[in-house]
């Protein structure tokens, strides 16, 4: 036997020697139930329109004025498209952006922005989408008629302010 074939030799039965028997190794886990499926989103409606995108950005913005917290908020139709948008003084000047991505993200994917800060960050990215709460689908009589995008304090409390201007349109 060869120098070589005798060194492989040897450093297979090393190698072996290290690994546990397979009944000794440990068995896998076993897998998680299936969650159940999420409903379908709701069908898109006539898009919001002016006045009321107003109302519901007017609302917001009065919400989070008596909170003490500077935001950018935007309100866009089913396509994703701007109806109205306000950065309050002293929010960041990158809230506005951040507020429309998130509003065309929850219009364009038909769920609050949420969904994706729960279940894809970190997992996956795409381009143009946030993945932070703070999108929050405008649904009236079961259709999606826009998006309320909020950004400039927490994640949870730009929701908050999307969710009041929503609920001034009192549908």
């Amino acid at each position: 036997m060869t120098f070589r074939l005798r060194l492989a030799a040897l450093a297979a039965a090393a190698t072996a020697a290290l690994l546990p028997a397979p009944a000794l190794m440990a068995q896998p886990a076993p897998a998680a139930p299936a969650a159940a499926p999420s409903p379908p989103p709701a069908p898109y409606g006539e898009p919001i329109n002016r006045a009321d995108a107003r109302r519901a950005l007017d609302a917001a913005l009065a919400f989070a004025e008596r909170n003490g917290w500077p935001v950018a908020v935007a309100i866009v139709d089913p396509h994703g498209e701007l109806i109205a948008f306000a950065r309050m003084d002293g929010a960041n000047w990158a809230s506005g952006d951040v507020a429309q991505q998130k509003a065309r993200t929850a219009a364009r994917f038909r769920r609050d922005t949420k969904a994706f800060a729960d279940n894809l960050a970190g997992a996956m990215s795409f381009e143009d989408v946030a993945m932070v709460e703070g999108g929050v689908v405008i649904e009236v009589g079961g259709r999606i008629i826009g998006a309320v995008g909020v950004s400039g304090v927490t994640s949870a409390q730009d929701a908050e302010v999307g969710r009041a201007g929503i609920a001034a349109l009192g549908r």
